[in-house]
């Protein structure tokens, strides 16, 4: 089970933010339906932000100038034109562009008050099986913060990374 898992690490000596450990913070978010939830969550309005519209607009203007040029006929290859038109949109460089202002839009403002409290009960959960309570921890100062604080830190960042490129 993790706990042994953990137990085994903690007892090797693996430092908080040990990619092992990490790993294993990963895995039992995923685990517990986090990352699935994230990405509902974010998919769910996703398509009302004017970051997605601007970006489909653009794709969609794009695709139809490129299409013009193309005369239909009955022996065109439309595989060949639709990986064609795949390829040239990726090269536009409209995608990452447009992602990164979807992303702003529909995950930044979700990661202090959503997502965060989720992940930090969860790995606290992990990381103190049993000790877990429901109430909110107490603020402490930098001078207490735990060294699992380098862990969590570490497992939010790849739990934002896995939810938008894994996707």
């Amino acid at each position: 089970s993790a706990e042994n898992f953990l137990s085994s690490c903690q007892m090797a000596g693996l430092p908080p933010g040990d990619p092992q450990l990490v790993s294993m913070i990963v895995n039992h978010l995923k685990t517990q339906g986090l990352f699935d939830q994230f990405r509902r969550d974010c998919l769910a309005d996703v398509d009302t932000k004017p970051a997605y519209l601007n970006l489909k607009q653009r794709v969609d203007n794009f695709v139809s100038n490129h299409l013009s040029n193309h005369t239909w006929s009955p022996h065109l290859n439309k595989n060949q034109l639709r990986n064609n038109i795949r390829q040239l949109v990726l090269q536009s460089g409209m995608l990452e562009q447009g992602v990164d202002r979807i992303v702003a839009q529909v995950v930044d403002p979700k990661i202090n008050h959503t997502f965060r409290p989720q992940v930090e009960r969860v790995v606290r959960e992990f990381l103190s099986p049993g000790s877990y309570s429901e109430e909110p921890p107490l603020p402490v100062s930098s001078a207490d913060v735990k060294p699992e604080s380098s862990a969590l830190e570490q497992g939010e960042h790849i739990m934002m990374l896995f939810l938008f490129k894994a996707s």
